[in-house]
């Protein structure tokens, strides 16, 4: 055994949902035994086989091939030593991760061009592109490296590199690569394939089995969306690029499928993920794609999802967040208008995995015939697998369900609308929770409502990450504070964050009249500041109106905030919101004092591309009574009036 698979069996290993449920299929010690060979244990048909690549859909190829060949002869994006040091001189992580990702992007469009048509050009485009891969210093974007730390380097450490999100995508792109083009690379550029090899065991291989303090696999706190992320990239590489130490192969992919049961076992049984609609995507569902690819890779054997409750629930969590449009409830550092493709295949062909029609249908509702049936910007992996899905290809759905109700217990959450199918009219969200979460805002209580499925009382989301982000300073950053959620500041305070900040006797309930929670807040906020805040939001679907009831302790002053998207236009005793986006008009009525607007002008492109040119919080006095209460009401158009 080497050192670095003798480290790894140090690691006790995890009984969870997952070893449990092949316990069940009677395959749990025996299951590396079933994987099938290298050549055949990724579900994508290498190119060699022509009935797959030459029923690709014509838009697709030709888009694809369109945006291939743009890229033929010009530079390579190349990542510079000086945009990887800005990360700690001046906290930029963009400029570095950009390069990066444009590259990617263009090796990923390579090897599909060379798939599709088998031409040279294409491979030579694809050898450049994967060459300059394995050239490259580091696969580790430096926002996420350890090397200063372990080192006192602001540049990678190439003897010891950091298996981090970067590192997984770049070596399953390889193995991706390496799957579908390996007998024309062997024709045409043989060695190649060794030196991908050799660098991912270096990278990749050997350092996660060298080392176990990964914060990601979830020794020590609850596994995050790496957890899934990262192993998943790791179990493809695995399965392909380990064929010639099948022992290896063997222990690489058993402590992957111990580490995803880590992440597994931690979802909520309702499928929720406290880090929000936007890291779904990169979290639960990459945990249903390497399960995918587990089960092609033992011939079937290994079908855990539909088994599991928790992975079942989750596959709907995308449209039970849905409010509308290309709108969603956004939570953490979402975005409620996300600007990346996102690949609903994966999400159709999960939902077809479980049998979930509603979730399959919300997917089917972005597969335009007219657009290609996948993009190279979530990975090449995920393009290959969106393009070569006939159900995905054909897929037509009659549009999104747009459930009435949702609570989700784990994260105390509940979304409501007047009616099931329809974003029409008003739609209520209401979070509870701590605020010690993945990706964590201060926002126990906020209250979210959109006219017409568009945001109209919002949740900002995150701004472009930098160094701040994710250090000590996170909640000097304004979209983190709760003073621009829509919460109270009480006698002068915010709330706090950490895990003992949150909220208590959380009651949702629902019915064909109204949809309500309630919860007591004033635990989210430093000790001593109140000795009870009850907050009560519900919707009522008779009047169509939302209204937000706050109760507390006499004598304590407070200031409500609402944090909208639109124009504001105070009235006495309330104000009018034309909404972004054309939706309708709100009238806001509220009890308490004189209201003021503070507006927020945006220069962070990620909010500007959701929100426009500002926000405004409208700041309520609201007295030391100890009540409060604000109504959120359409005001119809004229035309509707008259109807």
């Amino acid at each position: 055994m080497t050192d670095a698979a003798q480290a790894s069996a140090t690691r006790p290993p995890f009984r969870g949902r997952i070893a449990r449920t092949l316990a069940e299929l009677g395959i749990a010690e025996s299951l590396t035994d079933l994987l099938l060979p290298a050549a055949s244990a990724l579900p994508v048909a290498p190119a060699t086989d022509r009935d797959v690549w030459d029923g690709i859909d014509e838009t697709t190829r030709a888009a694809l091939l369109d945006s291939a060949t743009a890229d033929l002869g010009t530079p390579w994006p190349v990542p510079l030593a000086r945009d990887a040091a800005r990360y700690h001189r001046d906290g930029n992580r963009e400029e570095y991760e950009r390069a990066v990702f444009r590259r990617q992007e263009r090796v990923s469009r390579a090897v599909v061009a060379a798939a599709l048509t088998g031409a040279d050009v294409w491979l030579d485009e694809a050898a450049d592109g994967l060459w300059l891969l394995c050239e490259q210093s580091t696969w580790c974007w430096p926002a996420h490296d350890d090397t200063r730390q372990r080192h006192g380097a602001v540049l990678a450490t190439v003897t010891d590199p950091f298996l981090d999100l970067g590192a997984g995508e770049l070596v399953a792109q390889l193995a991706w690569a390496d799957h579908v083009l390996g007998d024309a690379l062997d024709a045409r550029y043989p060695g190649l394939r060794t030196r991908i090899r050799h660098e991912s065991w270096v990278r990749v291989f050997e350092p996660f089995l060298r080392r176990q303090d990964w914060h990601w696999i979830g020794l020590e706190r609850p596994p995050h969306n790496w957890n899934p992320w990262i192993h998943g990239n790791v179990l493809v590489a695995a399965l392909r690029l380990l064929d010639d130490d099948p022992d290896m192969r063997a222990r690489v992919i058993e402590l992957v499928v111990d580490g995803l049961d880590r992440y597994v076992s931690a979802l909520p049984e309702d499928g929720a993920i406290d880090e929000g609609y936007a890291y779904w995507w990169n979290g639960a569902l990459r945990a249903l794609e390497a399960l995918d690819v587990l089960e092609h890779a033992t011939g079937g054997r290994a079908r855990l999802t539909e088994r599991i409750g928790a992975l079942r629930e989750t596959v709907a969590f995308p449209h039970r967040c849905h409010l509308g449009g290309d709108w969603y409830l956004n939570l953490a550092d979402g975005q409620a208008r996300p600007t990346l493709d996102q690949p609903w295949h994966a999400l159709h062909r999960a939902a077809r995995a479980v049998g979930d029609h509603e979730a399959q249908a919300h997917a089917a509702t972005h597969r335009d015939p007219l657009a290609p049936a996948a993009t190279e910007i979530s990975g090449l992996g995920r393009l290959l697998r969106g393009i070569t899905d006939p159900l995905w290809r054909d897929a037509r759905s009659l549009g999104s369900p747009l459930p009435r109700d949702v609570f989700w217990p784990s994260t105390e959450v509940l979304v409501a609308r007047g009616a099931a199918g329809s974003a029409a009219g008003l739609t209520l969200a209401v979070k509870g929770g701590n605020n010690d979460e993945n990706h964590n805002h201060d926002d126990v209580g906020e209250v979210i409502v959109a006219r017409d499925g568009v945001p109209v009382l919002i949740d900002a989301g995150r701004p472009t990450y930098t160094a701040v982000t994710f250090s000590p300073q996170r909640y000097t950053l304004w979209p983190m504070q709760s003073g621009w959620h829509s919460v109270p500041v009480i006698d002068g305070a915010e709330q706090d964050h950490g895990a003992q900040f949150a909220a208590a006797d959380v009651d949702a309930r629902v019915s064909d009249d109204a949809s309500t929670m309630s919860l007591q807040l004033a635990g989210a906020y430093p000790p001593g500041t109140v000795s009870s805040w009850v907050r009560s939001a519900a919707l009522d679907r008779a009047t169509g109106t939302v209204s937000i009831v706050d109760s507390w302790t006499p004598g304590v002053p407070a200031v409500q905030h609402l944090l909208v998207a639109g124009t504001v236009r105070l009235e006495t005793g309330g104000a009018c919101v034309t909404p972004i986006e054309g939706a309708g008009d709100v009238r806001l009525r509220w009890s308490g004092g004189e209201a003021r607007l503070s507006v927020r002008t945006l220069d962070d492109p990620l909010l500007r591309e959701v929100w426009g040119e500002s926000v405004t919080r409208i700041e309520i006095p609201a007295g030391s009574h100890g009540e409060s209460r604000i109504t959120v009401e359409l005001v119809r158009a004229e035309a509707e009036e008259v109807r």
